[in-house]
């Protein structure tokens, strides 16, 4: 028994070779003066594994902070322009145990949203649903995510360790766990912008 799509999430810092992947998820948290800030000196290494990869299936991954949340329309030109890049996804960041200081205010998550919807009327492909916009800023979709399973050092989370943290899963940022969990709520917007998102980037 296979399974129907399998994404691979790196930092970057090693060789993309990976041609059998539908997606890599390449961490990129901004510019290179905000990534480097809050991933160390990796932003140059990061750019020279992608042009060296051996098929275009990479997917930025950022997360949005205080630090890097000036810097989104960066990255999306960047997933744009860049050979071998597919696309960009973001979340939110969910502030665990002591980064309360990145997290974002509602306001400041809609302002982020504002600029990612503008970058995708402009054409730039970024993998997320804009349907689910209004559900990520104010927090208004169910958790956790019954469908995303997570195995780390032999232990079974559900929806990974963010559920054994009180109260975090009221403040999650992660953009997959709103969609996903819309989804099988059966919301028709969300269903039906998934199927295009997804026949069009995997």
């Amino acid at each position: 028994m296979g399974f129907l799509i399998v994404n691979v999430v790196t930092n970057g810092t090693f060789p993309l070779d990976l041609p059998e992947a539908d997606l890599i998820l390449l961490s990129l948290d901004g510019d290179r003066e905000r990534h480097n800030a809050i991933r160390g000196d990796t932003y140059d290494l990061i750019f020279e594994n992608i042009r060296q990869a051996t098929a275009d299936n990479i997917c930025f991954y950022m997360a949005i902070n205080q630090i890097n949340k000036d810097a989104i329309r960066e990255v999306c030109i960047a997933a744009r322009d860049t050979k071998n890049v597919r696309a960009v996804s973001f979340n939110f960041h969910t502030p665990y145990p002591d980064t309360d200081d990145l997290a974002l205010s509602s306001g400041e998550k809609e302002s982020c949203c504002q600029v990612i919807s503008q970058m995708m009327t402009q054409g730039v492909p970024v993998f997320n649903l804009k349907s689910a916009f209004p559900y990520l800023i104010h927090n208004r979709f169910p958790t956790p995510c019954y469908q995303c399973v997570v195995m780390e050092n032999g232990k079974l989370s559900t929806c990974g360790r963010c559920i054994e943290v009180p109260g975090l899963c009221e403040r999650c940022g992660y953009f997959f766990v709103a969609e996903y969990t819309l989804l099988f709520r059966g919301n028709p917007r969300i269903i039906m912008e998934m199927l295009r998102t997804y026949l069009k980037y995997i």
